[in-house]
């Protein structure tokens, strides 16, 4: 169901995409589908949430803040691939009008990225960030960052482009 969701997205954007067509693809009754899930807003965003973790797992230690960086950035950048531009400027705009999604995203999606707080943290134990640092700014910059390659100049998000942003 969650994989039929993701091409049912890509292809069609979150707005076209409905229930019928989610049993459908996935071969499923409706009455499953809502058994799982109150609606397409929830359905959506574990899609989302599963395909995220699914992608990037987490992140390795280098030994050094700039490492670490560039390598999460990298697998970051990396776990994104063409169609994903779509489905998230498709997401993005939906969540303009529909709180439910908007609020599901924020803290499924984008409030799940623990994994800069370990960078962050490693940091400050080797004395190279200041006691009290956060991932607050990552977590804000990282996202904006992609949207703006991505989807809005239609760029590619790859190794330059991840030592770039760190640098």
């Amino acid at each position: 169901i969650l994989d039929a969701a993701v091409e049912l997205l890509t292809e069609l954007g979150y707005d076209r995409l409905s229930m019928d067509a989610l049993a459908e693809r996935a071969k499923a009754g409706k009455a499953t589908i809502y058994r799982h899930w109150s609606g397409k807003a929830q359905v959506v965003v574990e899609a989302i949430r599963r395909m995220k973790c699914d992608r990037t797992g987490a992140f390795a230690d280098s030994g050094t803040l700039r490492g670490d960086l560039v390598g999460a950035v990298h697998q970051t950048c990396t776990s994104f691939t063409d169609d994903d531009a779509a489905m998230v400027a498709g997401v993005m705009s939906a969540m303009r009008t529909d709180p439910e999604l908007a609020e599901l995203v924020r803290t499924q999606v984008l409030d799940n990225t623990g994994d800069f707080n370990g960078i962050i943290e490693r940091a400050v134990r080797r004395g190279e960030l200041p006691e009290g640092s956060t991932a607050d700014l990552v977590h804000e910059v990282m996202p904006a960052l992609l949207i703006n390659r991505l989807i809005i100049h239609g760029q590619p998000v790859d190794d330059e482009f991840a030592t770039h942003v760190v640098d």
